[in-house]
């Protein structure tokens, strides 16, 4: 992430780029951070006064194209993102008013006068703060609802909520994005079609929704942690989904994987100091700094991971996070305890036998066995849809390296690079193939 607004204004492709013409020829930089920062909050508090995702999103982009024009001279709100909730309602009041040509719009329109509405909204509000008292966390449970397919509400969750637009989401599911946006429609339709009720589950549904909700906090703290373009590392997504995994283990906390989810994010925030160079540049795990490492938060890990083996309920999060306990303990890269990483790994993929957990296991596997091992059970992988996954050619690229084979490790690190649209990493992954062009001498 990192780019332009328009990556987040989908609905309206034409009018946004006309958004972002203005925002920058105003250089109204606060208007795109505070789009960054209250998107998914905006428009989900609309879907609950019109019950549309669609007029929703609308009304929010109006209200930002308003701010675009107004806070540069008028200066930012005090609250931005009651400004911004405020104004979309008037204009999708002022809209259905203008479309009211049945009863029924008649009727809408005037259950979203303001006064009714705020009225509403806080008895509704009141309701939902009795079973989730975080607002973003009481809204992910909301659009996570079950008569969608899992991946459908994790993508629309994101879209909505989790400050993400159609390129990262699609990234992070390894799909194209005219996929990935085609399947956002489709769960919109869906939604629209049969009506849906956007409410906050009871107390006793939590559970069966806990499985996407925990796909969707980890995914938000995963595209701050690799982020799908400008810099590498954004810390807000990464300290947004850390909180909000949080807030998750706190209101659940008999749930095992929630806990496991908050120890795995913890245990990966812990090395974000030490993941860049001082000119910006990508250190990997091998190279890094372990000083750099926040002591508090590895320490805090740990805790949860030794609580979650105590419960003997182990599950993917809480395996995950077991590994990055072992490597949160290694002084060095080198005394790493990989059997222990090789096994736990074995566990997860018995548990969740998806490709890229194949793919880890392998680069562990590579470092007890050697990298021809490692090697040849990456290229067992070549059939299993990761030809677009730039981690299958970087992983490959650099066990070829190890065995010696340059001029097929350049080629697959080509391969990677152009796969990535993050520029550190692209940079990090043009280094490693002009290194193994070095390493093949003069032709």
């Amino acid at each position: 992430m990192g780019t332009s607004t328009t990556r987040y204004w989908l609905t309206r492709p034409t009018r946004s780029e006309r958004i972002r013409a203005a925002t920058i020829d105003s250089r109204a930089v606060t208007v795109e951070t505070v789009f960054r920062r209250e998107y998914g909050r905006c428009v989900a508090t609309l879907i609950r006064f019109l019950g549309d995702i669609e007029a929703a999103e609308e009304a929010v982009q109006d209200a930002f194209t308003v701010a675009v024009a107004r806070w540069p001279s008028d200066g930012e709100p005090p609250n931005p993102g009651a400004w911004i909730v405020t104004t979309a309602r008037n204009r999708a009041v002022d809209r259905l008013r203008r479309e009211s040509v049945r009863d029924e719009r008649h009727a809408q329109a005037h259950h979203l006068y303001p006064a009714a509405a705020q009225a509403a909204g806080d008895n509704a509000l009141a309701r939902e703060e009795e079973t989730v008292r975080d607002d973003r966390l009481r809204l992910i449970f909301t659009c996570c609802h079950p008569a969608l397919n899992q991946p459908a509400q994790v993508a629309l969750t994101l879209r909505l909520l989790g400050g993400l637009g159609t390129p990262e989401i699609a990234r992070a599911f390894l799909v194209p994005e005219a996929t990935m946006a085609q399947r956002i429609v489709r769960a919109k339709r869906k939604i629209r079609d049969a009506r849906f009720p956007y409410r906050v589950p009871a107390e006793a549904e939590l559970p069966a929704r806990l499985k996407p909700v925990l796909a969707v906090v980890y995914l938000i703290f995963n595209e701050g942690y690799a982020a799908t373009a400008g810099s590498l590392i954004r810390l807000d997504l990464c300290a947004e989904g850390t909180r909000l995994a949080r807030v998750l283990a706190e209101l659940m906390p008999d749930e095992p994987e929630a806990q496991g989810l908050l120890a795995l994010l913890l245990l990966l925030h812990a090395r974000s100091a030490a993941r860049l160079a001082a000119d910006g540049s990508l250190v990997r795990l091998t190279g890094q700094d372990r000083q750099l490492w926040d002591r508090g938060l590895i320490a805090e890990g740990q805790a949860i991971v030794r609580a979650c083996v105590q419960r003997g309920r182990p599950g993917p999060y809480q395996i995950q996070a077991a590994i990055n306990a072992v490597h949160s303990v290694a002084p060095s890269f080198d005394s790493t305890d990989w059997h222990a990483v090789l096994m736990l790994y074995d566990q997860l993929h018995a548990l969740t036998p998806t490709p890229v957990v194949a793919l880890n296991r392998a680069v562990a596997l590579a470092e007890v066995r050697g990298p021809a091992a490692g090697l040849a059970a990456v290229d067992d992988l070549r059939s299993s849809g990761l030809h677009s996954y730039y981690l299958f050619h970087a992983s490959r690229a650099d066990l070829l390296r190890r065995l010696g084979r340059s001029t097929e490790a350049a080629a697959a690190y080509a391969t990677a690079r152009s796969l990535t649209t993050n520029p550190v990493e692209q940079a990090f992954l043009e280094a490693q193939r002009a290194g193994s062009i070095h390493l093949q001498g003069p032709a």
